[in-house]
């Protein structure tokens, strides 16, 4: 049971995570409408390959931190305030259109696995996103990464980052030009509620452990 809610939890963060209209998200629009599916897939390898590397290493970094109580108490108060950003970061990037971003077709010149690598290893703000996120899913014990069970996440991950930037890529690229209606509902409303009331959720829970 706890290996498959390992997959599911890294599965549901990831592609959730995938889902604001990013650069990397543009540029697999462009790598899809000028070189076709095939390339897609490669660039998604690639970005998969970069960020695979980036959530094993603050797997292992957040394992090293979740046996420290002051930290764990810090953190527990710090995720209130990281969920409403991710609220406000999903709201705020809800009206991108994306013919705001074709200044970078230039990328579509190189390899497409080449760019995904390129790309993904430089959003050096995954890096906390990751950490803060493991972090905070561990304290709750929605995932456990001790022995074989971070693999589990991992791969989670893997597949979440694949299949949520595989979708809305080719939902951007079958409505370029314009805003996305989907974003019209889900990015500017749902999403952010979902964070917000998680937020919430993290803000009575810290209350009751610290305060009561």
């Amino acid at each position: 049971m706890r290996p498959f809610k390992n997959i599911a939890v890294g599965f549901i963060v990831s592609f959730v995570g995938s889902l604001p209209l990013s650069y990397l998200n543009i540029i697999g629009v462009e790598v899809f409408s000028k070189f076709g599916m095939n390339s897609l897939v490669s660039y998604l390898v690639g970005v998969i390959i970069a960020q695979t590397i980036v959530v094993y290493f603050t797997i292992i970094f957040a394992n090293r931190l979740i046996s420290n109580k002051k930290l764990i108490k810090g953190i527990d108060f710090f995720a209130v305030f990281f969920l409403l950003l991710l609220a406000y970061l999903f709201y705020a990037h809800s009206n991108i259109t994306v013919e705001e971003h074709n200044y970078l077709e230039e990328y579509v010149r190189y390899s497409p696995l080449l760019i995904g690598v390129v790309l993904c290893t430089l959003n050096f703000l995954q890096i906390p996103f990751w950490v803060a996120w493991n972090l905070y899913l561990m304290n709750a014990n929605h995932i456990s990464l001790v022995s074989k069970l971070k693999f589990h996440y991992l791969l989670g991950t893997i597949v979440g980052t694949f299949w949520g930037m595989f979708v809305v890529i080719l939902v951007f690229d079958s409505l370029s030009g314009n805003t996305i209606p989907f974003s019209k509902y889900i990015m500017p409303v749902f999403i952010p509620l979902f964070f917000v009331i998680l937020a919430f959720w993290q803000a009575f829970k810290v209350y009751k452990k610290y305060i009561k």
